[in-house]
């Protein structure tokens, strides 16, 4: 992998997104025709972050990939306030247990994996690759793809409304934690936060398509108005 890495970062970038995706998502569709929901994903999940964990680390990548501590007073960032309140986007609607105990534990697991595979191929990786030509469009490349990669949702049975919806404050979100993963130097924040996100999602209470629509609204409000207050405080 170090060759490729190497010779084209954003092809390296790519190969892994395009990996990733096609990979997730038939071990969670083998995960349904198994009947035990992300029996198969979890464990592949827990192998594909150690993986990358291991490489980085092997490589002396910890540092450009954001695996390190914040550079910067914690007081430009509201002491990261806000991303409490998007980290808890799963719980505006109450609590509720969905499926079976083993399966939320297989589908909490897999979820933390996610955010930190996640946070590295799509701001270590891509953004990385992107940020040597032109920050602006880096940014705005890999927040864009982050949000539209989503839509791989709609292979694995999710409602065209939800999916879209998902998009548009993905890539809101995408665009905070690219900023904060510039400004900062550190994708820490993001991945603890994305993996909240994203884990508790397995006991997220029920939601009407007036609170999804709602819920969506002020995520991305809050991801914006948070990335532009750290930007104008640079």
């Amino acid at each position: 992998m170090i060759k490729l890495y190497e010779k084209n970062e954003l092809t390296f970038s790519l190969v892994w997104i395009g990996f990733y995706v096609v990979l997730y998502s038939a071990a969670d569709n083998l995960s349904t025709s198994l009947g035990t929901a992300k029996i198969i994903t979890a464990p592949l999940s827990i192998v594909m972050a150690v993986v990358l964990l291991v490489w980085i680390t092997r490589n002396g990548l910890k540092e450009k990939c954001g695996l390190c501590k914040v550079k910067a007073d914690g007081r430009k960032y509201l002491f990261f306030f806000p991303l409490v309140i998007i980290a808890s986007t799963n719980l505006w609607n109450g609590f509720a247990l969905h499926m079976t105990l083993p399966e939320t534990a297989l589908y909490i697991v897999s979820m933390l994996c996610v955010g930190f595979i996640e946070e590295i191929i799509f701001r270590g990786f891509l953004f990385n690759a992107l940020r040597k030509d032109n920050v602006r469009q880096a940014i705005i490349i890999s927040s864009l793809t982050f949000g539209i990669g989503h839509i791989v949702n709609l292979l694995n049975g999710a409602e065209l409304l939800e999916t879209m919806l998902q998009i548009c404050y993905a890539a809101a979100i995408g665009f905070l934690f690219t900023v904060i993963f510039y400004t900062s130097g550190s994708l820490i924040p993001c991945v603890i936060t994305h993996s909240a996100i994203n884990s508790l999602s397995a006991v997220a209470g029920t939601r009407t398509e007036r609170s999804a629509i709602v819920g969506a609204v002020v995520l991305t409000a809050i991801s914006l108005f948070y990335a532009i207050w750290i930007l104008k405080k640079r």
